[in-house]
């Protein structure tokens, strides 16, 4: 539901403020002729309208120094049971990259290459069907999951040039049923039967590749092998296939806009040799060009939560292109939905004698923060601060909520 703008935070007397006002949807949720505007006034016309042109600020130009991020060996770090140098070398280099800007990249992970091929192409196929039948898995108001163009259904400014596709995952033993398969088949027709059990293999695949990577940054963090892959071995996930059609002026538009993601852990599939995805570092857009083989791993706010601040969420965007369009495949990690996120008391712990470390956010749930950026906010770098705030968690106990306060009207329309 839409944000009233003299809306409070829960338990709080301190106003959530017009920069989480404004980022709601329109009442009504929008409707079938949004989507086919968005697509049939910009997709392959000369010019953009307003509503997808971006503000200077957010469409900086790209460096040219590609992002420096470790290529880490996940293989590597689980041979031998995960007590041995590929473990210690994994560990080190998501250390130094979390602590600076939040990505890297894994091999090694033993994704079928034939599977991610599947999977691409499955989106391809998908995005290439008549507006009529994509309008079939429509996403609808608040919800995460299905399809969605440009964002009309949430926004009317800083629109992304992008088409999206969005289903959520649990393991079978935690949802009893084949829930991706399950999703294709009822929302587009039995006729999706064997494109959604393409999605339900890959993002099982994709699960167990999160998990190991959970078992690194343990270890990276010095809370253990288990401690994050216990707390996410549960979870509910969700796959995102995302399309970038050719742009006719990618200089005034963006495919995603700056943000950090709301998830604990995103997994990307970059298809091709098309670069889009791009991290702010030392206030330069840096490309991060596609490795054969290799996935993209990006911190999200969960986890930053998780770790108490100490690892940082990656503050990211996606550009387009005139000439060449761009698909790609993102998996998000999530808690389940009731799983309390706070971080592990070793986090906490300090010297004999010592007070505690302060808590960098307070306590919520995986349910509070996908209503929250559904629903009220628009994910951005300041997402975590808003949260906190709308929590009514603004205490001496919590930092980042106080200090966020105090600027809430610098923050930027993001995707």
């Amino acid at each position: 539901m839409p944000e009233d703008p003299h809306h409070r935070s829960r338990g709080s007397d301190h106003p959530v403020g017009m920069d989480v006002a404004r980022r709601v949807p329109p009442a009504d949720g929008g409707g079938d002729d949004d989507d086919a505007a968005a697509i049939g006034l910009c997709w392959g016309q000369p010019k953009i309208p307003d509503p997808f042109v971006w503000p200077l600020a957010d469409a900086l130009a790209s460096s040219e120094t590609e992002l420096d991020a470790p290529v880490v060996d996940v293989g590597a770090a689980m041979r031998g049971g995960g007590d041995g140098d590929g473990m210690r070398r994994a560990a080190e280099q998501v250390a130094a990259a979390c602590a600076s800007h939040g990505l890297f990249q894994v091999t090694g992970h033993g994704l079928d290459p034939a599977l991610a091929r599947a999977a691409l192409d499955g989106a391809a196929a998908f995005f290439r069907l008549p507006l009529a039948a994509k309008q079939r898995a429509r996403r609808a108001p608040g919800d995460v999951t299905g399809y969605a163009a440009a964002h009309v259904d949430r926004f009317t400014a800083n629109l992304p040039w992008k088409e999206t596709l969005s289903f959520g995952h649990r393991d079978h033993w935690a949802a009893g049923a084949h829930v991706v398969v399950d999703y294709f088949t009822s929302v587009l027709g039995s006729d999706f039967k064997p494109l959604g059990v393409v999605y339900q293999d890959y993002c099982e695949a994709m699960k167990q590749v999160s998990l190991a990577i959970m078992e690194v940054i343990g270890v990276s963090l010095g809370v253990g092998r288990s401690c994050y892959r216990d707390f996410f071995a549960d979870g509910c996930s969700i796959m995102r296939c995302n399309y970038y059609p050719r742009c006719p002026e990618p200089e005034r538009a963006l495919g995603t806009g700056p943000h950090c993601d709301p998830s604990a852990l995103t997994l990307l599939l970059q298809d091709g040799a098309v670069d889009g995805l791009q991290v702010l570092v030392d206030g330069e857009w840096r490309p991060v060009r596609p490795r054969p083989g290799a996935l993209v791993v990006n911190i999200g706010d969960t986890f930053t939560a998780l770790s108490n601040g100490r690892y940082r969420s990656c503050l990211h965007r996606a550009v387009v292109h005139r000439e060449r369009e761009r698909r790609s495949l993102a998996f998000f990690l999530c808690p389940r939905e009731d799983r309390v996120v706070r971080p592990p008391p070793r986090l906490l712990a300090t010297a004999r004698g010592q007070e505690e470390r302060r808590r960098r956010y307070p306590d919520f749930t995986w349910a509070d923060m996908a209503r929250f950026t559904q629903r009220h906010y628009r994910a951005d770098a300041r997402t975590l601060d808003a949260l906190a705030r709308w929590l009514g968690a603004a205490s001496p106990t919590c930092d980042a909520a106080t200090s966020a306060s105090q600027s809430q009207d610098k923050a930027q329309e993001t995707v």
